[in-house]
């Protein structure tokens, strides 16, 4: 979407939140996939992604166009959900071959959370390097794990993590910097 409708979307969502629908439609596939990777648990990254949406409905309000886009805005909000349930509960995490395993889920159609989450447990068995390092990576401190996971995962630009994590540039270049090299060692 182009960024002059975004804003006259978000400008609608202020004053009616049933305009809000058309940002959820347009952000939830991104923000979900995004906390889906950071939690690896379906059940936990949709109640956080619901967390997520609720609190940017809320505070939508308060969104201005400064230094930082709406989706960034998002994966912000998201991040601070994130950071919440993992100081709740001290780095809890399944696997994405238990969740699998223990729910034996089947999806109801094509487009919803739980194919998009199947589709990438396939792809994640056929990657089992992926696996071990995902579990690397959540043994890192929680400020690596957000910037190697927008980095590589989400694919985001340094300036993009930046607005995201409210950081300087290079803030970012310095943790994803210690965060490879935390992460590798840990490999080794």
């Amino acid at each position: 979407m182009e960024l002059s409708k975004e804003k006259e979307l978000i400008k609608e969502a202020k004053k009616n939140p049933e305009v809000f629908g058309k940002l959820y439609e347009q952000h939830y596939s991104k923000i979900f996939g995004y906390i889906l990777k950071r939690t690896a648990d379906l059940e936990i990254a949709q109640d956080i992604t619901s967390e997520t949406f609720f609190k940017a409905l809320k505070k939508l309000w308060q969104f201005r166009w400064r230094n930082i886009s709406f989706s960034a805005w998002l994966y912000r909000i998201a991040n601070n959900e994130i950071a919440n349930y993992f100081r709740k509960n001290k780095n809890c995490s399944t696997s994405l071959d238990k969740l699998l395993e223990e729910k034996g889920f089947e999806p109801v159609t094509l487009h919803n959370p739980e194919t998009e989450f199947l589709e990438a447990q396939e792809k994640l068995k056929k990657h089992q390097d992926f696996l071990e390092i995902q579990e690397k990576i959540f043994q890192l401190p929680i400020k690596y794990q957000e910037v190697i996971t927008l980095r590589f995962f989400e694919k985001k630009k340094i300036k993009e993590i930046a607005e995201i994590l409210g950081k300087k540039e290079g803030t970012i270049k310095s943790l994803l910097s210690r965060g490879l090299e935390k992460l590798r060692e840990l490999i080794e």
